[in-house]
């Protein structure tokens, strides 16, 4: 099993996806070791571009800080169409946005005649929480306790995704350490 790229997404790349990002960066990538050999390359992004350049929102900052995440740092972007292309799993945090990608994946596929497999996986990241169809409410206008569940979605969420990404792995023989199993 090749090592995948996975893309957060939201709407402004501010709050949740980054968050999602520094969550999924800190667990696949140790302080002192090696790359989780099942990841490629982490990435988040907004379906809106209302923040773009802009850093992460200070309350997302700070709940990642308050949870040992301290060497996390973003800009906001806006997802670009190839990055269907670019990444393997493209993990929305709610329903609105996952189905404004479905719709850009669609339009995709039938512009670029391109073939299903050729592009990225449009998914809802809370589907690998344990409850399916879980969305990550957007903490922007609330207080700091939206960004801490957010935070305890993301652990959960991750968690649940790198579970699967290794089962997938040891069905083709890949060791969780990146070496080809004898079996």
């Amino acid at each position: 099993m090749e090592p995948v790229s996975v893309l957060f997404v939201c709407l402004g790349n501010i709050c949740r996806s980054p968050m999602a990002e520094g969550v999924f960066q800190h667990f696949t990538k140790p302080k002192n070791g090696p790359h989780h050999p099942l990841i490629a390359r982490i990435d988040s992004c907004g379906t809106g571009a209302y923040h773009v350049g802009d850093a992460p929102d200070s309350r997302t900052m700070s709940t990642l800080e308050d949870n040992g995440i301290t060497t996390y740092k973003h800009k906001a972007r806006k997802f670009q169409i190839n990055d269907f292309t670019t990444f393997d799993y493209i993990m929305a945090m709610d329903e609105d946005n996952l189905d404004h990608l479905v719709r850009l994946r669609k339009r995709a596929l039938k512009q670029n005649n391109t073939q299903d497999q050729e592009l990225g996986r449009v998914m809802l990241f809370g589907d690998f929480g344990g409850k399916e169809g879980e969305e990550v409410m957007d903490p922007y206008y609330g207080a700091r306790d939206g960004f801490e569940i957010a935070y305890e979605q993301m652990v959960r969420f991750t968690n649940g995704f790198l579970g699967i990404l290794e089962e997938q792995a040891a069905a083709t023989g890949q060791q969780p350490n990146g070496e080809k199993s004898g079996l």
